[in-house]
Formats: structure tokens, C-alpha cells, sequence
């Protein structure tokens, strides 16, 4: 989710790369313990459940940023999902690919709009979505 972190995330698959992310989340949860991250997030205590069981796919960026920004390594939740977002955008410039290229070639579940909402953010993206289109963007 963030520059640097996931050098490789055009390379293996999706899963591969949210698997990587979800690493990074347990990693954050590990360090902090699961009721300190609930206290310190107020997240949902069945959200970070399912993150420290491996569960990431449903969870949404910002949720997964207020994690990682309980963490001295990561920026704040806020920076962390704006740079996220820019991540997808400055792909979607290299790539040279607009929201319609995306959907189409993440096989059509997601709709050209709705891609464009998420990753403006003014739609929530789950991290599953997130990794697919990182991934997408990055492999071209």
C-alpha cells in the first residue's frame, strides 16, 4: 500500500501481494496486541479479528491504515490512505490505462465507475480490490 514497500507487487499474483499486506498488518497487530488496537483505533474488535487471523481481503483501506499508523514506521492513517490513492492514480498514468482498461482486465466484477470511486475515495476499497489493481497496474 505504500511507495517502497511492495517493490514487487507487479510480480506473482494478487494474492500473492495482498498476502504481503496482510504480513505487514499482522506484523503491526503482533507488536501493539489485538485489544490495544482496538482501544487505539476503535475499530471494530471482529475487524481486527479478522486481520490477525489472516483475513484481510475485506478489510478497507482505511481501516487497514488506522492499523499501520499505530506503528513508528508508517505515517499517519491519513497520509497512508493518500498515498495509497496516489499509488493507484500515478499507475493508472504509467500504466497508461483508464478505469475502463482496469475493469476489463480485472475481468468485469468491478464496473469502470465504481473503480474510479475507490480510488478517489469516494467509495470505500477493500483491500482485496486494492491489491488487484495495484497489482494490475503494476504488472504493466
Amino acid at each position: 500500500m505504500l511507495t517502497g514497500r511492495f517493490p514487487n507487487a507487479g510480480e506473482g499474483d494478487a494474492e500473492e501481494l495482498l498476502a504481503a499486506y496482510q504480513d505487514v498488518l499482522l506484523a503491526v497487530i503482533d507488536d501493539s496486541g489485538t485489544e490495544d488496537v482496538v482501544a487505539e483505533t476503535g475499530l471494530d474488535h471482529a475487524v481486527v479479528e479478522s486481520l490477525a487471523d489472516g483475513d484481510a481481503a475485506e478489510v478497507t483501506l482505511e481501516d487497514a491504515a488506522a492499523v499501520l499508523a499505530l506503528s513508528e514506521d508508517y505515517p499517519d492513517a491519513d497520509g497512508i490512505v493518500a498515498e495509497a490513492r496516489d499509488i493507484l492514480l500515478m499507475g493508472m498514468t504509467t500504466a497508461v490505462m483508464d478505469v475502463d482498461s482496469v475493469a476489463a482486465q480485472l475481468g468485469g466484477d468491478l464496473a469502470p465507475r465504481e473503480i474510479q470511486q475507490k480510488v478517489e475515495g469516494r467509495y470505500p476499497i477493500t483491500l482485496g480490490e486494492y491489491a488487484r489493481i495495484h497489482h494490475l497496474l503494476e504488472s504493466k
